[in-house]
């Protein structure tokens, strides 16, 4: 029976706290999505429409297209101005008192908050990974077929793949065309190195992809002496060309990583470092993408314990404090993305630290809640 009760006010706990930061997080998503589209896109969808008479349809869609990026981005901070609204409110009210005096400590009021926060950081996850990849390719093509009238491509031109085998360069593929769909070449240039020099090279004006496998079609086989004299080896009707890299590879690899899901975005990463380029900018990305929505975590922690302080605060107030905070978190989030992408940190280290530096101030801020709020 005490069990039972225990439970019933343990719910009823939970509840409450809850209850204090739904209206406050639904006020932050709107609130920072209107900052957030005021700030850039705002002005861009404007010039379209004044300066190249784009329809308002088209700005419209760019519009609804735009808004699921901004909406994940807006997620933290919501969390952040929620915390520090609904705790402060409690505060304001003395129910954080209250509650402390019947023995309920301050960790306990805010573990629903953290559970709740860690619901929104799957949630926006998620919603990187599935929605905003897909809506950023739709507002590229209509910025690209619509608003540039470009003709979508039907050929990828001038394509080099480079291939290293422990940072020694191996081989570099030309590749005069390519139809990403059919896997149809024209243009190849195969060479390939020994010990930094180049040994041979295959010549082919087509080649094509079937059944998983690259062909080259009426090429010829050179090679190159010491001396830098070129023999002509042997002609050939078909030969197969050994190529890891599939024509939907060649092709995700020329797109935006932005608008990839990690998957793509870890294909991506393994063809680069295959060719030998640099992948830093692309693993600092990949980690982003995975460190930034569990940033919602740590924030409600430190909005938590910031607004359990005995102040009276407004809701403006509450907010112009979160762009601080928020501005804070960014500024050393710039810093260490600087650093992993010029390889003086590892991308995951890079990715990580904002956060861990939140977590560490945010707990520090609860114990000390805890103690003497």
């Amino acid at each position: 029976m005490l069990f039972g009760k225990r439970n019933s006010d343990e719910f009823v706990l939970d509840r409450f706290v809850l209850g204090q930061v739904v209206a406050p997080f639904i006020f932050g998503i709107m609130s920072f999505s209107v900052i957030l589209v005021a700030g850039d896109l705002l002005f861009k969808l404007a010039a379209m429409v004044v300066q190249r008479g784009v329809s308002l349809g088209v700005v419209t869609r760019l519009f609804l297209y735009s808004l699921p990026r901004i909406i994940a981005l807006s997620m933290p901070m919501s969390c952040l101005l929620a915390s520090l609204l609904g705790f402060g409110s409690m505060s304001a009210n003395s129910e954080l008192v209250a509650l402390k005096s019947v023995g309920v400590s301050f960790g306990r009021i805010v573990r629903p908050l953290v559970l709740a926060g860690i619901a929104v950081s799957i949630t926006a996850f998620f919603a990187n990974e599935t929605l905003v990849p897909l809506c950023s390719r739709a507002a590229a093509n209509v910025m690209r077929f619509e608003v540039f009238r470009s003709v979508p491509p039907i050929l990828k031109e001038s394509v080099f793949i480079r291939e290293d085998e422990g940072g020694v360069l191996k081989r570099v593929l030309y590749i005069g065309a390519i139809k990403p769909r059919s896997g149809e070449m024209s243009d190849i240039l195969v060479q390939e190195f020994e010990d930094g020099r180049i040994r041979r090279f295959v010549s082919a004006p087509k080649g094509d992809w079937v059944d998983g496998i690259w062909w080259l079609e009426n090429g010829q086989v050179f090679e190159v002496s010491d001396e830098g004299s070129v023999r002509a080896l042997f002609s050939f009707e078909r030969q197969r060309l050994n190529l890891l890299s599939a024509p939907s590879d060649i092709d995700s690899s020329m797109a935006d990583p932005s608008e990839m899901s990690l998957p793509e975005l870890y294909r991506t990463i393994k063809l680069a470092a295959t060719q030998g380029n640099d992948t830093g900018k692309l693993w600092m990305l990949f980690n982003l993408r995975i460190a930034i929505p569990w940033s919602s975590v740590v924030l409600v922690l430190v909005g938590a314990s910031v607004g359990s302080r005995p102040q009276r605060s407004s809701s403006g107030m509450g907010l112009g404090l979160s762009v601080v905070i928020v501005f804070i978190y960014y500024v050393i989030m710039s810093f260490c993305k600087t650093l992993g992408e010029a390889g003086f940190l590892p991308g995951i280290f890079a990715a990580w630290i904002p956060n861990v530096i939140f977590l560490a101030i945010g707990s520090v801020l609860t114990r000390r809640a805890n103690r003497f709020g």
